[in-house]
């Protein structure tokens, strides 16, 4: 489960940075930056679950009691 929501995560975030690209472009430059914003968040968000730390496991693995 924890899978699937990582990807709709990512999902989001490449919907939100499209987003963010047109209201660019059609000069809604505050709303536009909020999502961007947003979007760098969810990104971090998901690299802190997912990326290993010094000892190799992964705070995702921590969390479902996978460490070994």
């Amino acid at each position: 489960m924890f899978d699937v929501i990582i990807s709709i995560i990512m999902l989001a975030g490449v919907a939100l940075v499209a987003g963010a690209v047109a209201l660019w472009r059609r000069g809604n430059r505050k709303n536009a930056g909020l999502m961007a914003l947003l979007a760098a968040v969810m990104f971090v968000n998901v690299a802190i679950w997912l990326l290993p730390t010094a000892d190799g496991e992964t705070l995702a693995d921590a969390a479902a009691g996978n460490a070994e």
